[in-house]
């Protein structure tokens, strides 16, 4: 079972999920879920990797047990996870991200600071202007602040122009893990975004935009493959 860990980044508190490895010296993973989700999200991929190496799974701003500040924007989520990774003073990770957590990804890979080993980016393509158009709100109780999808759906639909800048930072080696026709990420744009990187390796694995929740046996085999070259 994972444990809960809290890690201040000035002013505001996150919630990690830890999965302990026998070999605290292996390279450690660290898990970015995607917009709405949460870092338990990731329990059945971290189950399959933690034997090997330890496994941190992260609630982003605004999500499950981590700080609901109110305040959202693309760059104070990367800039979270840099500092949870300054805290944890791991040395280099192999950062994975899910949809949002993959745009937050690049965005941490392409900072330089030496945080990122290896990434790897689920079914996310080069961001393109989209339709604007916010989903509606369900039901209930949330495990996340509806604020931030307000104010993070717009940073999506109509991204920064500064983009292919940050893509042409990223130096790391990487793998794109895209969910093919079923998915509502035009393809065509992770190709691009595979095209835009110095180093990189792309699988398709035919399960939709939820690769890792939809098919984790296949996941787990591309994922640990990419980690073990």
């Amino acid at each position: 079972m994972p444990e809960r860990m809290d890690v201040l980044v000035g002013d505001l508190r996150f919630a990690l999920r830890v999965w302990r490895a026998a070999d605290q010296h292996n390279t450690p993973v660290v898990l970015l879920p995607a917009t709405g989700r949460t870092a338990g999200d990731w329990d059945v991929i971290a189950s399959g990797l933690h034997g090997e190496r330890p496994v941190y799974a992260v609630d982003l701003r605004g999500h499950g047990d981590s700080a609901w500040p109110g305040r959202y924007r693309m760059d104070l989520f990367s800039q979270d996870v840099i500092g949870i990774l300054d805290r944890l003073d791991l040395g280099p990770v192999d950062l994975v991200g899910h949809s949002l957590g993959g745009l937050v990804a690049c965005r941490v890979a392409a900072a330089g600071q030496g945080h990122v080993r290896k990434l790897v980016l689920e079914d996310i393509g080069f961001p393109h202007p989209r339709p604007p158009g916010l989903p509606d709100r369900p039901e209930g109780e949330l495990p996340f602040d509806w604020h931030m999808v307000e104010q993070i759906r717009p940073q999506i639909d109509d991204p920064d122009p500064g983009w292919a800048d940050i893509v042409g930072r990223i130096t790391a080696t990487t793998l794109l893990i895209a969910g093919g026709a079923a998915s509502p990420v035009p393809q065509r744009h992770i190709v691009e975004l595979a095209d835009r990187l110095a180093d990189v390796r792309m699988t398709t694995i035919n399960a939709g935009h939820l690769v890792h929740e939809t098919m984790p046996a296949e996941y787990l085999r591309a994922l640990v493959a990419f980690l073990g070259e």
